[in-house]
């Protein structure tokens, strides 16, 4: 399970970074593969190894401090200023796409090794929450907030980037729900089976 899931990420990864060369949509999509396919695969690959940094410092990587990490790294990246100069380098945009898998493994692994359980299911879905936001944001905006991205040639700018919130939205929503409502499950039959 553990090798499968860091081929897995080995092989995602470098398809997100060609398809973030693909307009606002393609962007989102190579964004969401890293911190939100990739990094929880990464993190299931890492549980309670020698590589696990949440095993490593587990003062440090803790699910809230991580959540929030992960926070400034997506929002930050997204800010129009940000966004421009890593669409005009090509060392900047290898830079936002290895944070977006940092901060996504360092919460999941977080998450995933929390001994108080309750903390790494808020810090998902409170991620959850964040990146739903961002997406709805995006997608919901009146005009084209990012003017230097490359669009895709099928659609125009403003329908590309409602494209891509709706991609981050889905993806990134679901990824850290589903990931959150995993571990209450785990915890809830944890305490079913110590009552019994």
């Amino acid at each position: 399970m553990r090798r499968m899931a860091l081929i897995s990420c080995l092989v995602l990864m470098p398809v997100g970074w060609a398809l973030s060369d693909h307009g606002m949509t393609g962007h989102m999509a190579g964004h969401m593969i890293a911190v939100a396919v990739a990094a929880p695969l990464l993190a299931l690959a890492t549980t309670g190894n020698h590589a696990d940094p949440a095993q490593r410092w587990p003062r440090v990587i803790t699910p809230m401090k991580m959540m929030l990490l992960d926070l400034l790294t997506v929002w930050g990246w997204h800010l129009p200023t940000l966004r421009a100069a890593a669409d005009a380098s090509s060392v900047l945009a290898a830079l936002e796409h290895l944070s977006f898998l940092a901060a996504g493994f360092l919460l999941w692994s977080a998450a995933l090794h929390s001994p108080a359980r309750v903390s790494g299911i808020g810090a998902l879905l409170l991620t959850s929450m964040h990146m739903t936001l961002l997406g709805v944001l995006i997608g919901l905006a009146p005009r084209p907030l990012y003017h230097g991205m490359h669009h895709s040639g099928e659609l125009d700018p403003l329908a590309d980037q409602q494209l891509g919130g709706v991609v981050m939205l889905v993806v990134g929503g679901i990824s850290y729900m589903v990931g959150g409502l995993a571990l209450l499950g785990a915890l809830l039959r944890g305490e079913r089976s110590a009552s019994a």
